[in-house]
């Protein structure tokens, strides 16, 4: 954690955002029914450094949702070290899964899923918005990603 009164810079939170995807095994998913009715859900996942990896059962109200809607929020952190992607989701059988991911979120997790069966999907999550922050004291400067991309200055971003 960083000095509580001193806001983190853009480089450092990107930096800390890609540390925590890659060190941190589960994160909560955000999905919605076609009725409106929110779920929320803890899943593991795997960061390929470019998208977040999770599995789940098709039969799931949140494989469903994810296979229905292509978008979805992600969530680490707790309320005082907030970490948000909002992403695009795809969903993919086992066989169109790059083994990269496959042994990648087996190598993170302690769980091959590739061993489940078919009634399980990857969801492959590519991040179009990233926010981070510590406390309201990191909020402006929060939005890491606009649009797909990093943001390497204040101008690429939009203000908070």
């Amino acid at each position: 954690m960083t000095n509580e009164t001193v806001p983190r810079g853009r480089a450092r939170r990107i930096r800390d955002v890609r540390e925590r995807l890659e060190r941190e095994k589960d994160l909560w998913v955000a999905s919605a029914g076609t009725d409106g009715t929110p779920y929320l859900v803890p899943l593991s996942f795997f960061w390929d450094g470019d998208a977040v990896w999770l599995v789940t059962r098709l039969s799931n109200p949140t494989g469903r949702h994810l296979a229905a809607n292509p978008r979805t929020r992600l969530a680490l952190g707790d309320t005082r070290d907030v970490v948000l992607l909002d992403g695009r989701v795809t969903a993919h059988a086992h066989h169109e899964v790059p083994p990269s991911a496959t042994g990648g979120f087996r190598a993170k997790t302690g769980w091959d899923a590739l061993r489940s069966g078919p009634a399980y999907r990857w969801f492959r999550v590519r991040p179009t918005e990233v926010q981070a922050w510590h406390e309201e004291h990191e909020l402006a400067g929060r939005r890491l990603m606009t649009g797909g991309e990093w943001a390497d200055s204040a101008e690429q971003v939009p203000a908070d």
